[in-house]
């Protein structure tokens, strides 16, 4: 069996012309990553000036020595703290408070009329 060549991978663009995107990455390896991370399209870490401080395969190496969810041995920064001291509250009694009770007063006793019926029914309370 004959090993065939590997494709180049091409995309069309919306215009209709067609892109390697492949040589596109490897042209601009180099160039410094849009962003507040500090490094270049490769995965290089950068110091001063554009200068690689860190290597793509020493990031990746270190990534992948220590095992995932494992923290590690050095503790990053140890702080004490005081115990809490425990706060004392004083009750105090509390008073009942006064409410002022509305006073009650006798109503005008209402004047029983006959029933109205009609026009007159309608006009009372016109006046």
């Amino acid at each position: 069996m004959v090993a065939r060549p590997t494709r180049k991978k091409m995309y069309r663009t919306m215009q209709g012309r067609m892109v390697d995107i492949e040589k596109l990455r490897a042209a601009n390896e180099s160039t410094q990553a849009i962003g507040n991370m500090k490094v270049n399209a490769r995965g290089d870490v950068l110091g001063v000036g554009g200068k690689i401080v860190t290597p793509k395969e020493a990031v990746i190496k270190k990534y992948y020595e220590q095992p995932k969810g494992k923290v590690s041995e050095a503790p990053a920064r140890v702080v004490q703290t005081p115990a809490p001291q425990p706060v004392k509250v004083e009750k105090k009694a509390v008073e009942p408070k006064k409410v002022a009770t509305p006073r009650v007063t006798k109503a005008a006793p209402k004047k029983v009329t006959a029933p109205q019926k009609g026009i007159e029914e309608a006009l009372d309370g016109l006046e």
